[in-house]
């Protein structure tokens, strides 16, 4: 177990389970930096989007990197306002000239934009074919989104990223997506942070002599959930995944369970603003 280790889609591409997301980290040399320290750690998971505005810098530090592109997973996303079929597409072309990359390895829509969303994973469907993503997916699904979407979906998306952390376990978009061989990633998979002096997140750190983050990738780690906790800091990107050292016992993944409240952090995809 450790950085390069992998679950299969279901389309039989392999993904790191645990990556890097680099949502906020600032264009440029932040970011440069973020990514070209994690993969001097080891990780092979980067995660991007058009959003963030960082994708030049995320391209840079892999290109700059003394690691093979075809080791490091790269994923970037289609944002809101890019939605529709030749809108996608576009979108898409701008993200790998951005990349300086030929291919990623997973394509997302970011968001299932009303009226637009299947017609957008059309498109990714397009870009799979031509072999420019090696898988697609989409985030911030609901199980009525996929439901809608799997009615036309010529090609199973892989995966779901959403916010997912002790405080919101997602269990019904779980349930939904293991039930149609779908991954579920986490994104904010920290919490941001908020609650890790939780009396459950305490206790299970001192039990095994850990820090509170580290016990919480390491519950998503055991519940086959892809994770990409966020850090430009190398100290803490390292300090994220030394979780391979230890195993959560099912008593402690009782605990962890029982601080779900269903709280977000970010809107609910029925209730964001699309317009915005």
């Amino acid at each position: 177990m450790s950085l390069t280790s992998t679950l299969k889609l279901n389309n039989g591409t392999e993904i790191p389970q645990v990556g890097l997301g680099v949502y906020k980290a600032e264009p440029g040399d932040e970011v440069y930096h973020a990514v070209k320290s994690a993969l001097e750690l080891g990780y092979r998971h980067i995660d991007t989007a058009s959003l963030y505005g960082n994708e030049e810098g995320v391209g840079q530090a892999i290109k700059d990197s003394n690691v093979p592109r075809e080791d490091i997973f790269v994923t970037t996303k289609v944002w809101n306002d890019e939605q529709g079929f030749d809108e996608t597409k576009a979108a898409f072309k701008r993200s790998l000239e951005r990349l300086q990359m030929d291919y990623v390895d997973l394509y997302l829509v970011h968001w299932p934009v009303p009226g637009k969303f299947t017609e957008t994973y059309k498109a990714l469907e397009e870009i799979y074919r031509d072999g420019k993503a090696k898988a697609i997916g989409v985030s911030n699904f609901e199980p009525h989104h996929l439901e809608e979407l799997l009615k036309v979906a010529e090609i199973k998306p892989v995966a779901n990223q959403v916010e997912l952390h002790p405080q919101l376990q997602q269990k019904a978009v779980r349930d939904f997506c293991e039930k149609h061989d779908i991954k579920v990633e986490a994104w904010a998979p920290l919490g941001k942070a908020r609650y890790f002096d939780h009396p459950v997140l305490q206790e299970l750190a001192a039990k095994h002599n850990k820090k509170p983050s580290q016990i919480i990738v390491r519950w998503q780690y055991q519940s086959g959930i892809i994770t990409i906790p966020k850090s430009v800091h190398k100290e803490r990107q390292q300090e994220n995944v030394d979780i391979f050292d230890f195993e959560l016992t099912s008593e402690d993944m009782d605990k962890m369970a029982s601080m779900d409240e269903n709280k977000r952090i970010g809107p609910h995809p029925d209730e964001f603003d699309y317009d915005v």
